[in-house]
């Protein structure tokens, strides 16, 4: 009996034409529709989960500009599917289909905040995306809202010159219950003025700041102060305050027609973090 325990020279060649064919087909999927990529991360031993908004006509043939969005304290958990009930990614489901962005979209785990470990998670998952989906590191962008907008300044003061620009929704730097956990962390309690040293702290980050005027979980005032502080170095901040909104801003915000094409105005001239 004459059995094959190697492959010849021409099931080689059957198996390499195999192979470009996938690759062909794997190619043209990537220029379809915009969709959302599951994917999870190990670290420390624990599982995180996150997902991918992949824009319309995406290629390879190109770096694309990339958005990291973070998610308040209602969408935590791990079903990988939460994070994406409000803000950016029901945005991107209705207008995706134009925007010109990969975004990054954590979740971050129940009873957690965006820092320490979460932080560099959110970080890491970043890092992964862009070798993936062929990100573009002088532009960088951060948004995120409530439990997210307190985590994006966290990130801006802990990675200074790693983004081209931010947009923070009813985020701040302290919570008026000193009870609740939510704050940035790393602000010397020596520190006259809180605010003024996140914005000495954050490099020159171009960020557009929003609010709900009549917001009662995050007061307006926390976007006041950080806004006066960013003005007062002259930095590149705009504010836009929402009448009669309470703490549900983030719609209004993601729907500001300036806010896209301002943001992806801004790039660097030599990212922190490049190859």
């Amino acid at each position: 009996m004459n059995c094959k325990t190697r492959p010849d020279r021409a099931d080689m060649r059957q198996l390499v034409f195999l192979l470009a064919l996938m690759t062909i087909s794997l190619a043209g999927h990537a220029g379809e529709s915009n969709h959302f990529v599951r994917r999870s991360l190990e670290l420390h031993g624990v599982t995180y989960r996150y997902q991918v908004f992949v824009p319309d006509g995406w290629t390879a043939r190109r770096r694309w500009p990339v958005v990291l969005f973070l998610h308040g304290s209602g969408e935590r958990g791990s079903d990988n599917q939460a994070q994406l009930s409000q803000g950016l990614p029901p945005w991107l489901e209705q207008h995706g289909k134009d925007f010109p962005a990969v975004v990054v979209i954590p979740q971050a785990p129940d009873g957690t905040a965006w820092n320490g470990e979460i932080e560099q998670m959110a970080l890491l998952v970043l890092d992964r995306s862009i070798d993936a989906w062929h990100g573009d590191r002088r532009r960088l962008y951060l948004t995120g809202l409530s439990m997210g907008g307190y985590g994006a300044w966290q990130i801006a003061l802990d990675h200074p010159g790693r983004f081209a620009a931010a947009a923070i929704i009813c985020g701040g730097i302290r919570h008026p219950n000193d009870d609740d956990s939510l704050f940035v962390e790393g602000i010397p309690a020596d520190a006259g003025d809180p605010y003024a040293w996140v914005a000495a702290h954050i490099g020159r980050l171009p960020v557009w700041i929003f609010n709900g005027a009549i917001d009662d979980v995050v007061p307006p005032q926390e976007s006041h102060r950080m806004h006066a502080a960013l003005q007062a170095r002259g930095d590149d901040v705009r504010y836009t305050e929402f009448p009669g909104v309470g703490h549900g801003a983030w719609p209004m915000a993601y729907a500001t027609t300036e806010l896209w094409p301002w943001m992806f105005a801004h790039r660097l001239g030599k990212p922190q973090g490049a190859h």
